[in-house]
């Protein structure tokens, strides 16, 4: 992702590790300061999972790996049975720190299993930091192949709305619903792009808004309650989304307000496609109804916050609910766009073999 800072541009990555360390663009600061977050040990890397510090389903993941690899190598031990025992216990910690994200569990699985065929700590330790590396490049091609396999069905000339931030920030690089924009803004198509704000933490407006205007590619913030307006207009062409969880049978949990999204789009004839990696697929679950939904802090909706400064803005002595995520029956689902291709939801069984 390219970023241009004070003049000068510059490549990151959302997350990356670098001598131990779990380093991470600090998206709570964006779009008003860009400052890079540094995690020496695996508590402290999820912590920065659970304060949205990072956020995104396949950026959790490889931020989770990297986790679980600093668990790896803080282990002072030289016992194999002990040190597995420690990364039993690391994992139940990284795990919990954001449920719903199904990506989350499946890396830090991934890394746990590789040291389970080591021969010793030594061994254990740099196979932990090679597969949290792997897992980290993995979701770059992958998402790289999502924007090819969707920018097919973007037509030049279209409104594209999309929902939260599903761009690079919430992967490693390039993204997963704004990898096929990306795409098509660099094919030439001519688009425009409706962005959510995103309540209550406005990724919409702060995250994707910021990505899409290095990007310069053209686009709008609008409030959460006009998306109906612009569909019932025809000023919307199709809407592409992310996802933090895929059911076995499509059923999808992503930030809230998606399914309103979804049932909007559907009444209006409009396509609504979900982009994601199989690594957020869960084919353990059998629905939506299992998907653990986050109650995230009341704060997140009675306070406005830059990164810096917090005011209240709702009448403090009320109750709050603030659920993170909404889940969006297969139903209303157009496709998944995925790094295999395009998939119907009644097609999501050829994913898992």
């Amino acid at each position: 992702m390219k970023i241009k800072i004070g003049g000068k541009t510059k490549d990151y990555r959302t997350v990356w590790f670098e001598k131990g360390s779990v380093k991470l663009i600090d998206q709570t600061k964006l779009p008003f300061k860009f400052q890079i977050y540094t995690s020496r040990n695996y508590a402290q890397t999820a912590k920065a999972i659970k304060d949205m510090i990072v956020r995104g389903a396949p950026a959790i993941g490889a931020t989770a790996g990297f986790a679980a690899a600093q668990a790896a190598l803080e282990f002072k031990g030289i016992g194999i049975s002990k040190f597995h025992s420690h990364m039993s216990s690391a994992s139940k910690l990284i795990k919990s720190a954001r449920p719903t994200a199904i990506d989350l569990a499946h890396a830090v699985d991934k890394v746990v299993s590789i040291t389970k065929r080591a021969r010793n700590v030594k061994e254990a330790k740099l196979a932990a930091v090679f597969q949290a590396n792997l897992i980290a490049e993995q979701y770059v091609s992958v998402c790289s192949q999502i924007g090819k396999n969707g920018n097919s069905l973007i037509r030049s000339g279209d409104n594209i709305l999309t929902h939260c931030n599903a761009g690079a920030l919430a992967t490693v690089d390039i993204g997963t619903a704004l990898a096929p924009i990306r795409y098509a803004h660099y094919s030439k198509k001519k688009i425009f792009v409706f962005v959510d704000e995103t309540r209550p933490r406005l990724q919409g407006s702060k995250l994707t808004a910021f990505e899409l205007s290095q990007e310069k590619i053209p686009h709008a913030i609008i409030a959460d309650n006009a998306a109906g307006l612009f569909m019932n207009r025809g000023e919307i062409d199709l809407c592409i989304v992310g996802a933090d969880r895929i059911a076995a049978n499509g059923d999808t949990a992503n930030k809230i307000g998606t399914y309103e999204k979804a049932v909007l789009a559907k009444e209006n004839g409009i396509p609504f496609y979900v982009a994601a990696p199989l690594m957020t697929f869960d084919f353990k679950t059998k629905s939506g109804k299992q998907i653990p939904i986050e109650e995230r802090s009341s704060e997140e909706v009675s306070y406005a916050t830059d990164g810096i400064h917090k005011v209240p803005i709702s009448n403090l002595s009320s109750k709050v609910k603030n659920p993170g995520f909404d889940v969006t029956p297969a139903k209303y689902i157009t496709a998944f766009i995925t790094e295999k291709g395009i998939i119907k939801p009644n097609q999501i069984k050829r994913l898992s073999s």
